[in-house]
């Protein structure tokens, strides 16, 4: 069993900084891929962004590209999404999660955090 706890989200004026966090529980952290998803308001949930287990393959959703960047520290069993430039759109709750396997689909993750609100001011 993995639990998930997400922290760092917050308010921020949009071309600003924020980076999220998701401390795993357990000894086999370095054995799944994490993900980062997202949803806002009246939209349907998303992908954001995979790591390996590895850590040594990564993926991002195109308009997160270049602006995002997914991390992690096996030594802290956690996760990061460094999010720059942050734009309007990108307000939502973000979710960690953790599979067997990268991927894109929500469904294909094992584990999901409980989410972290980030909300961008234009």
């Amino acid at each position: 069993q993995v639990q998930l706890l997400e922290s760092g989200g917050g308010l921020v004026q949009a071309g600003g900084s924020l980076r999220l966090s998701c401390a795993a529980s357990g000894r086999t952290f370095s054995t799944y891929a994490m993900g980062w998803f997202r949803q806002a308001p009246g939209k349907e949930r998303e992908f954001v962004s995979w790591i390996s287990g590895s850590g040594g393959s990564t993926y991002y959703r195109d308009s997160v590209k270049g602006r995002f960047t997914i991390s992690r520290e096996f030594a802290k069993n956690t996760v990061y999404l460094q999010m720059d430039s942050l734009k309007p759109e990108d307000t939502a709750v973000y979710y960690c999660t953790a599979g067997g396997r990268p991927s894109r689909s929500w469904e294909d993750y094992d584990y999901r955090g409980q989410g972290t609100q980030v909300t961008v001011s234009s």
